[in-house]
């Protein structure tokens, strides 16, 4: 690795995020001066963070190839010619697997699901992979593991993007999901290893989930939730967003039901989603042919 990627390692590992990072760098010119900075003791970092920088990047490298972990950051690769379309791209990812190189869908919606919503999500997770896409979901309980389940069980692969670190699972019970992602597809994360579950990582964690896709699929979504910051930065970011009306007098329908009247098209079962890919795989497939 270089030096600027040996800084970027290290400060990984401290948890900085990227705009505390970018602010650093803006402030001090390069991440290598960041991290002689706070070496020295010359930043506002707390000493924590501190100790966790100093840990010689080398030694980095031996805890995450042991893991089975990779260190990707924006210097080419699938992933990144996705990423760096938008604003506000990540510094750094942790990844697990390989990223198939397709077309992206992104289905994602409430934890607190309908078992009608759920079934939904499988039937179309199925039915994208089938399809010939790449399903792309935050491995949640919920909309996002039906998701997932739906496109393995047709045949594709998927990715997720956890708000947790590369080696936290969560939740718990997706263990069993989580290694069978990782058997056709890839898991990845912005958050270096060993990092909790905290609330606020996932709607963070959303803005790489919208930028990877060529379509966002929200299958149910209250009236608040990450689903529909999801989509607000999809279309933030120009990725055309889908929805799937429910009824009105449904809690789990009243963010999907908005979203459609907002502008967002209606997506009604599979056979609807496998028409509305179909159209849009011409220009999917551009962008995924940017990724090879």
């Amino acid at each position: 690795m270089t030096s600027q990627a040996d800084a970027m390692l290290r400060l990984a590992f401290g948890g900085l995020g990227p705009g505390r990072v970018d602010r650093l760098v803006g402030r001090l010119g390069s991440v290598d001066a960041v991290v002689r900075a706070i070496e020295r003791g010359a930043t506002d970092v707390p000493p924590a963070i501190r100790v966790l920088v100093q840990v010689p990047a080398d030694e980095r490298r031996r805890q995450l190839a042991a893991a089975g972990v990779v260190f990707a950051t924006p210097d080419g690769g699938a992933v990144w010619t996705r990423l760096t379309r938008f604003p506000d791209t990540p510094r750094w990812l942790f990844v697990r697997g390989e990223w198939p190189v397709r077309p992206v869908v992104s289905i994602v919606g409430t934890r607190t699901c309908t078992a009608y919503g759920e079934d939904l999500a499988q039937e179309y997770g199925s039915t994208a992979a089938d399809a010939g896409w790449l399903v792309v979901s935050g491995m949640a309980k919920g909309i996002d593991g039906a998701a997932h389940r739906g496109a393995l069980a047709g045949g594709g692969p998927t990715v997720a993007v956890l708000g947790s670190g590369i080696d936290v699972v969560y939740p718990r019970r997706h263990r069993a999901l989580h290694d069978e992602i990782l058997r056709v597809g890839a898991v990845m994360s912005e958050y270096p290893p060993g990092t909790r579950p905290d609330a606020w990582r996932f709607p963070t964690r959303n803005r790489i989930i919208s930028a990877l896709a060529d379509v966002v699929l929200v299958v149910e979504a209250g009236e608040t939730g990450g689903a529909l910051i999801t989509a607000r930065l999809a279309l933030d970011q120009g990725v055309p967003v889908f929805a799937t009306p429910g009824d009105v007098d449904r809690i789990a329908s009243a963010g999907t039901n908005r979203l459609i009247r907002d502008g967002a098209f209606p997506v009604f079962d599979g056979d609807d989603l496998r028409q509305v890919l179909d159209l849009i795989v011409p220009l999917a497939e551009d962008a995924a042919a940017a990724d090879r």
